[in-house]
């Protein structure tokens, strides 16, 4: 059973870093890097700093956001693995990704749109979420970590383009770069997948959902949340998905359920969405449970915002 679980959760982890997170890492980083060759990055940094720095942010906190709530979970990767690389302070860092735990992924938002889910309100207090997270990251919980800006050779002498080998350069860099980063995010992926496997074939999440039932129903929460709730973070948000499709195709959820589950069911904060993150860089990986602690004040606004609004 041990081996037959150890080789489905190898071939799921292979197959989402090399035909999910790898094509997206080579779109993203490309468009990053381009961005940066022609100096565009470095002005939308200039402009949106001023806007963001209450919230711990730089201008790059902008393209995590976007790539969060509008591509997938794995896309702020890219952005990530820039900021590492242009030696963006540890606490921006953690304040930034504390933001992207704290949102709710694309991959996921968008296909439960069709299971009843209010995109509009949820994209709202997702970006409500991110900041307060931010905010609460970089101006408590991360008040100590070094705030000095490391330069980086990458920082004073960007990728030039010029002609078609100068555009070559660049594509053939981010594809190496996405390589590095899919293959580095795999050993923490499997290992996340074979927990959930044994896990289910003991029986754990059926126990825990029986021994569970009676609180649950005191505090007026259907109990059916708690399968997808246990998938989500221990499997991710695709995990949680397909779950939940099932469970509404059953008519065990409705509308009103997703909607009001939505606040901690969607967002990245799961074993496997970190594993995927903190694998933008070493310094990145630093300061993850900073970030962690920040967003789970983020996702508790969330969750009343669902509840009161959804």
């Amino acid at each position: 059973m041990l081996i037959d679980i150890i080789l489905q959760a190898g071939r799921a982890g292979i197959e989402f870093s090399l035909f999910v997170m790898l094509p997206i890492m080579i779109v993203m980083l490309f468009l990053m890097r381009l961005m940066e060759a022609h100096g565009w990055l470095d002005w939308i940094v200039h402009k949106l700093t001023p806007v963001l720095k209450p919230f711990g942010l730089g201008g790059l906190g902008i393209f995590a956001a976007l790539q969060i709530s509008f591509v997938s979970f794995a896309a702020p990767v890219a952005t990530l693995s820039i900021m590492d690389q242009r030696g963006t302070s540890q606490r921006q860092i953690a304040a930034t990704l504390a933001m992207v735990f704290a949102m709710a992924q694309a991959n996921a938002s968008f296909p439960m749109m069709a299971l009843g889910l209010d995109i509009g309100l949820t994209l709202l207090l997702s970006l409500v979420g991110g900041l307060i997270a931010a905010a609460v990251t970089w101006h408590l919980i991360g008040r100590r970590l070094p705030d000095k800006e490391a330069p980086s050779p990458d920082k004073l002498n960007h990728a030039t383009v010029s002609g078609g080998k100068g555009l070559l350069d660049v594509i053939n860099a981010a594809g190496s770069e996405a390589f590095k980063i899919a293959l580095g995010a795999i050993p923490i992926m499997v290992l996340s997948l074979v927990v959930v496997g044994l896990l289910q074939r003991s029986g754990s999440i059926a126990w825990l959902t029986t021994a569970l039932t009676p609180l649950l129903t005191l505090l007026h929460i259907d109990p059916v949340l708690v399968l997808p709730t246990l998938t989500k973070y221990l499997a991710g948000g695709s995990a949680m998905l397909a779950v939940m499709s099932e469970l509404h195709r059953a008519g065990q959820v409705d509308a009103a359920l997703i909607n009001l589950s939505a606040g901690w069911l969607l967002s990245p904060l799961d074993l496997t969405g970190i594993a995927v993150l903190i694998s933008a860089g070493r310094r990145i990986a630093a300061v993850w449970k900073y970030a962690a602690l920040g967003s789970l004040v983020g996702m508790a606004v969330r969750i009343v915002g669902h509840v009161l609004l959804g």
